[in-house]
């Protein structure tokens, strides 16, 4: 290590430490100045039973238990909203995005008006639409859609059939990790023989078809070893099984759409960053439009995509706060509102919203500086 990285890391470390020195002398004002005025200050209340009930929650809680669990159950649909909208947002942008560069005028300019009507509309107004005009617009239980009478779409949400109350979460675990892993080995599979680099219609129905297999092996299992509940209809409302409330899918559908038009101009930014001889070299030895995009331009548009891309994935997290407007209970929600209104505790309650941010923020960004700099180019 040289003295100029030695110095970089004494210096950063003396900021870091100025920086943990400045917090724990606000936050010894604000416990003096509420100790002062007769305030409580402290964490103690998140033993405390809460007495409320939640809409939703992806993890058990009920009533009786305590406001730490409250702002885990936050936390859990916070996240789990996040990711969705990440991964469904990032993978049609990419499409939408490389679908504006299409050599068909009509797909280029549908793709173009797409990103423009999506882009200038606030999020907000876009999730308040799809809930109200849209999922809340769908007939009620008794008079809602069926689906082989196993799946149900109403107005209150999705209800879907699931393995009985009495199944560790482990078999949940375990068959997501065999699934991801059984799809990552039959990539391995086609890349071996070199399905990916044949035409694109070929790829897609052989890659479509494995997964589809695996899905059909993953559920002869399930049903094999586990006891399901399926929803019916009771009364007015449905039954057993899961459902994903209307809320939840218009939170995903309003910032899906939105996230996606933005990471669309990304990737058509970095695809036009890529020099046009490249396109050219890959015309020259015959590589087809497919090909080109796969094997030449894409893997350098990464590196152009990927730091504007973090700020779009970090975005995506703080935007899913706006789904407090349409009721969906995320951290914002159970916890920023209904724990403050019955404790009081404001200073508390928002540095500990305030931290769970913070620490989301910078693990994307983290993972995300890793990968830019694996794709980087190496200069010596």
């Amino acid at each position: 290590m040289n003295k100029d990285s030695t110095r970089a890391n004494i210096i950063q470390g003396v900021a870091l430490l100025l920086v943990l020195c400045l917090f724990l002398y606000l936050f010894s004002n604000a416990a003096h100045n509420l100790d002062r005025l007769g305030m409580m200050f402290g964490f103690d209340f998140l033993n405390s039973t809460a007495g409320f009930d939640i809409s939703w929650s992806i993890i058990p809680y009920n009533p009786g238990m305590s406001y730490w669990r409250v702002f885990f159950v936050g936390i859990t649909n916070t996240l789990v909203l996040s990711f969705v909208v990440i991964f469904f947002g990032t993978v049609i942008g990419t499409i939408v995005g490389i679908l504006r560069l299409s050599h068909n005028p009509l797909v280029a300019q549908l793709a173009r008006c797409y990103v423009e009507v999506v882009r200038n509309v606030p999020l907000l107004i876009q999730i308040i639409f799809w809930f109200t005009a849209v999922f809340s617009a769908l007939p009620p239980p008794r008079r809602g859609y069926e689906f082989g009478g196993l799946f149900f779409l109403n107005n209150r949400g999705f209800y879907f059939p699931a393995p009985g109350t009495d199944i560790s979460p482990i078999w949940f675990i375990g068959a997501l990790c065999a699934f991801a892993l059984g799809g990552w080995y039959l990539l391995r599979i086609l890349r071996a023989v070199k399905i990916t680099q044949a035409k694109m219609p070929l790829s897609i129905l052989l890659g479509l078809g494995g997964w589809g297999v695996l899905l059909v092996a993953c559920g002869g299992v399930a049903s094999r070893f586990l006891s399901w509940s399926v929803p019916a209809l009771d009364g007015f409302n449905l039954e057993g099984g899961q459902y994903i409330p209307a809320a939840f899918g218009a939170a995903f559908v309003a910032m899906t759409v939105y996230r996606s038009a933005a990471i669309a101009e990304t990737v058509r930014a970095g695809m036009q960053s890529i020099d046009k001889g490249q396109h050219e070299a890959a015309a020259t030895i015959g590589f087809s439009r497919y090909q080109t995009l796969r094997l030449v331009l894409i893997p350098q548009a990464v590196r152009a995509i990927i730091p504007p891309l973090a700020n779009s994935w970090l975005v995506a997290v703080k935007d899913s706060s706006l789904a407090v407007a349409i009721g969906f209970p995320e951290v914002v929600s159970v916890f920023m509102q209904t724990s403050i209104n019955q404790t009081g505790r404001a200073i508390e309650i928002i540095s500990m919203v305030m931290g769970f941010y913070i620490v989301v923020s910078l693990i994307i960004s983290y993972l995300l500086n890793r990968y830019n700099a694996h794709v980087q180019y190496k200069v010596r």
